[in-house]
């Protein structure tokens, strides 16, 4: 019993002891952490925007579907086959093969129309020459009867007066009854050949409208119309490929990238897009050689936001060209950009960090081992740095956390008329900054002429 009380001691005696240390641990990182600080420096400063990219090639020969599916009412069909993406062509090589379903369904139709209405033709034609060689008859026996009238008329002029009237009224009434025979015979006729020529018009129809179907089928395999690298289209529901469907409204099957002249099509987030302007040079990494770096320009920047699958505000769409031609890179690879916005040249920065904001910047300056509250004037910011236009000198320390008593520190101001000074100084800097990036859009409309660019015109240009 008592070695389980000593051992329980021991415990509660090692613990006390991790724990007075853990507290003198705790203290001496947050003693550390007060005293971080860095020093003012001067010279370059950057700003970017980053953004990821995807590469396409700046144009390509797109390859379509049938162009006569809307007029055969078939708005939808089926890829059921397609070759590999990637996969090298010449013209007229073999790319894909259409489900012809709906097609055949509507071939089948066609043909029993054409059935149809060659046996309303027979018919036609039939009911015609029987009704016609009933006229005929008709006329025959009206003939004769005319005959005989009129030759009754012949035997009775010696017949009273009244006998003669009789006869030649039958006569005139034979003759009339003849006439009206012999003109419905040429209506008739009239009649069965609009009828024929009506029919023979909708089976001319229908067998044209058969035809161009068999025409349709046959442009249900789809070949390249020119050689290159085959890829895969993409629509709003994906990337199209086997077992995907296109309408008559879209229907790009695939497209042939000429690999001259690469984009990277890129989105840049609403609060970062006022920075963008056509013609900023641009550093291009591929994340599948990221030991390579190419060049590039903005040529086209959005001019209206979309809210896309995967981020969290609006975003603007931007087109880099790169400037450089490179065998290894193929359209989808993933790029991250670098969209050098402005270069400030001999200026002053320090890390964000070592800003403070309330009702005005400032930060905590070392200076003969005192800390004092200096009140400073900042300008443009990248991503890590920040500007300063007044209230630090080259190589002054100042702290990157808040210092233990700061709150009773007093504030060392900057003059009202320094304030106002450095503020007009800044507007006619903003102006000449203003000036040089209308400068390179002229350039980069002059130079590049970007086909099929989606969004540019006018921007905001970053101050």
């Amino acid at each position: 019993m008592p070695s389980v009380q000593r051992f329980s001691f021991a415990i509660l005696y090692l613990a006390f002891v991790f724990s007075i240390s853990a507290c003198s641990e705790s203290s001496k990182g947050k003693a550390q952490a007060k005293s971080l600080s860095t020093t003012v420096k001067k010279g370059e400063f950057k700003i970017y925007v980053a953004a990821t990219g995807e590469l396409k090639a700046k144009n390509s020969e797109e390859i379509k579907g049938p162009s006569g599916m809307r007029s055969a009412q078939i708005w939808q069909a089926t890829i059921s086959d397609m070759v590999p993406e990637g996969t090298v062509l010449k013209a007229g090589d073999y790319v894909a093969t259409l489900d012809r379903t709906e097609l055949e369904t509507k071939l089948k139709e066609a043909q029993t129309e054409i059935d149809k209405t060659q046996t309303q033709l027979e018919q036609a034609k039939i009911d015609t020459a029987i009704e016609l060689r009933g006229i005929r008859d008709d006329l025959v026996n009206m003939q004769f009867s005319m005959d005989e009238k009129r030759l009754q008329v012949e035997q009775s002029k010696y017949e009273p007066r009244m006998v003669i009237q009789q006869a030649e009224i039958d006569l005139e009434k034979s003759q009339r009854d003849l006439k009206q025979l012999e003109k419905r015979y040429e209506l008739t006729q009239t009649k069965s050949r609009a009828k024929i020529s009506e029919i023979l018009a909708t089976l001319s129809q229908v067998e044209l409208r058969r035809q161009r179907l068999v025409d349709l089928s046959n442009q249900f395999v789809v070949t390249a119309p020119k050689g290159g690298m085959l890829i895969y289209a993409r629509s709003w529901n994906g990337k199209v490929g086997p077992g995907s469907q296109i309408s008559t409204w879209d229907p790009v099957v695939a497209e042939l990238p000429d690999l001259s002249t690469m984009i990277s099509k890129t989105y840049v987030n609403e609060v970062d897009i006022r920075k963008v302007q056509k013609g900023q040079d641009v550093k291009i990494k591929v994340d599948a050689f990221p030991e390579n770096s190419y060049s590039g320009k903005v040529i086209t920047v959005a001019n209206v936001g979309e809210q896309l699958q995967g981020y969290d505000a609006k975003v603007f769409e931007i087109t880099v060209q790169l400037e450089e031609i490179d065998s290894i890179l193929r359209p989808a690879m993933t790029t991250s950009n670098e969209i050098l916005t402005y270069t400030f040249q001999d200026v002053l920065y320090v890390p964000l960090e070592a800003i403070q904001s309330d009702s005005v910047s400032y930060v905590f300056k070392k200076s003969d081992g005192k800390i004092a509250k200096q009140e400073v004037i900042t300008g443009e910011t990248n991503d890590n740095e920040v500007i300063i236009e007044h209230g630090l000198k080259e190589g002054e320390e100042v702290m990157l956390l808040i210092p233990d008593g700061a709150e009773t520190m007093p504030l060392v101001p900057i003059e009202k008329k320094i304030k106002e000074e450095l503020h007009r100084k800044m507007e006619e800097e903003k102006k000449k900054r203003q000036e040089e990036a209308k400068k390179k859009l002229q350039q980069v409309k002059e130079d590049y002429q970007p086909k099929n660019e989606a969004g540019g015109g006018n921007v905001i240009i970053f101050g």
